[in-house]
């Protein structure tokens, strides 16, 4: 979706007033009394993919001591160790697909993929604000503490989503995400 997305910014006529990518859809929202929706439609199915395209800002470096309950499951479901979990996540850019489930929380996909972690069969009622964690193939930071099923590989003190701050929010959709591991700096 996020090439479509790309391929769609700057193609679309007056009258769009939002385009929201989503896990596997796009939302595109419009002024019908500005433009017909059947040119709205048209220009859609014109727009062209740009797979690669980045946009969504600069790179974001996201600290995370990889201290996570979850850490042994995940390197169990994948089939090593721990460490090579940690190298693994940090060894290659993330972008954001999409944001959902809280203010501030973005859905992260691999560049390079080969992440397909279940989520937990049984729910945690609470996750803290900062943990980072796996589900499918999304990585993903926890903007405040909530419930949630995902695997949870460590934590950041970086605030992701801040009402105080503009933008409010640091993981926008085609933002680019690199995790880097502070583990035993002052942890």
């Amino acid at each position: 979706m996020l090439a479509l997305h790309a391929g769609l910014s700057g193609a679309l006529p007056d009258g769009v007033l939002d385009v929201v990518p989503a896990g596997r859809t796009i939302l595109v929202v419009t002024d019908p009394d500005v433009t017909p929706l059947a040119d709205v439609t048209a220009a859609v199915r014109a727009a062209t993919p740009r797979p690669g395209a980045r946009g969504g800002g600069d790179l974001l470096e996201v600290p995370v001591v990889y201290d996570g309950e979850d850490l042994d499951d995940v390197a169990g479901l994948l089939g090593c160790d721990r460490a090579e979990v940690v190298r693994r996540h940090t060894g290659q850019e993330w972008t954001v697909a999409f944001c959902g489930f809280a203010p501030g929380f973005g859905y992260l996909v691999s560049r390079d993929g080969g992440w397909d972690v279940p989520r937990r069969s049984s729910p945690r009622t609470k996750v803290p604000a900062g943990a980072v964690a796996l589900a499918g193939e999304f990585s993903g930071v926890y903007p405040r503490a909530s419930p949630g099923g995902w695997r949870l590989l460590g934590r950041t003190e970086l605030a992701v989503f801040d009402l105080d701050r503009e933008p409010a929010a640091l993981l926008t959709p085609g933002r680019p995400v690199r995790f880097v591991d502070v583990t035993g700096e002052g942890s």
